[in-house]
């Protein structure tokens, strides 16, 4: 199986590359991939967070929506890897209570909040990160309000065997159209995550924001690009910064995109997942293809502000 991930950035310090990282990016449509950086070659990676958007379709499918006529903003938490700000906390709070639940049902964990303003509030504050700062917390509610509607059992909806997980593996197969089993692991949150070749990630995301059936998800991601993500999170400032796009950022270097007028989309995978070059070979792809523009600093400066040599995308 050919894997030949593609040089992608070079970090330039006066007229020396001191760092590189090597990746690929993937432009596609419904029916094929129209451009690429790097030959995948159907290798399969993780779909990360990057799978909460396809996860979150089953809200629309069993009717979780109406059930507890959720708000634009609590469909955008299902979806989203969010910062921990207070916003975000409000949020799933509220979407907690609404599906008559407390904390002690939720198996996605403790962490400090994404956002570094939220982390310094909660330590003038002399207060602990809960569970409602873990970046997965409204797919983990979600998941507790579908089984709650079907009548599974609450305590084990992490399980790999659990109906609600092998509904989940349907559906996303469906959407992405995978025809064979690739491997499955579990997500730093604990429940488990799906494998498979780039351009089905793609294909999956076009078929979810681009099908009238999910338009409450699709406007979700378009009226709430800070709930998606929050402080200097990449998707988030897509959203925000663009007339037609819907995006999602996922741990191990992952972004996707879709532009919602022409129906294509785009995946970068950063190899070795930072994050910075993340930003930049999206953001610049982003411009190569005139759907957006928008600012990315390729500068390198000194603590002093002295600019130092430039960051380059090799696209």
């Amino acid at each position: 199986m050919m894997n030949k991930p593609e040089l992608l950035v070079k970090y330039i310090r006066d007229g020396l590359v001191e760092q590189e990282h090597f990746g690929y990016v993937l432009v596609a449509n419904r029916e094929r991939v129209i451009d690429s950086n790097g030959e995948s070659g159907g290798y399969p990676f993780y779909l990360r967070s990057c799978a909460k958007p396809l996860q979150a379709s089953l809200l629309i499918d069993f009717g979780m929506d109406k059930e507890f006529d959720m708000s634009s903003k609590e469909i955008a938490l299902c979806c989203a890897s969010h910062a921990g700000e207070s916003v975000h906390v409000d949020v799933a709070k509220g979407l907690l209570k609404k599906i008559c639940l407390d904390e002690t049902y939720l198996k996605c964990g403790f962490h400090k909040p994404i956002s570094q303003t939220a982390k310094e509030e909660l330590l003038l504050n002399g207060k602990s990160e809960s569970i409602y700062h873990n970046n997965c917390i409204g797919k983990h509610i979600m998941m507790l309000a579908l089984c709650k509607i079907k009548g599974w059992d609450l305590a084990e909806y992490d399980s790999n065997e659990h109906p609600l997980q092998k509904e989940i593996k349907k559906r996303i197969y469906e959407l992405c159209g995978v025809k064979k089993d690739y491997p499955v692991t579990k997500d730093g949150c604990g429940v488990p995550i799906h494998s498979m070749p780039l351009e089905n990630m793609v294909k999956g995301y076009i078929n979810l924001f681009c099908n009238p059936k999910y338009e409450k998800i699709t406007k979700a991601f378009r009226e709430n690009p800070y709930i998606i993500g929050g402080e200097n999170r990449l998707d988030t400032k897509i959203i925000k910064n663009s007339e037609s796009l819907v995006a999602k950022v996922g741990a191990g270097g992952l972004c996707i995109a879709v532009n919602l007028e022409s129906q294509e989309g785009i995946i970068v995978k950063i190899s070795d997942c930072d994050m910075k070059a993340r930003e930049l070979v999206m953001l610049d792809s982003l411009k190569n293809l005139h759907w957006a523009n928008i600012d990315a600093d390729h500068s390198i400066k000194t603590l002093h502000g002295e600019t130092v040599g430039e960051i380059v995308t090799c696209l």
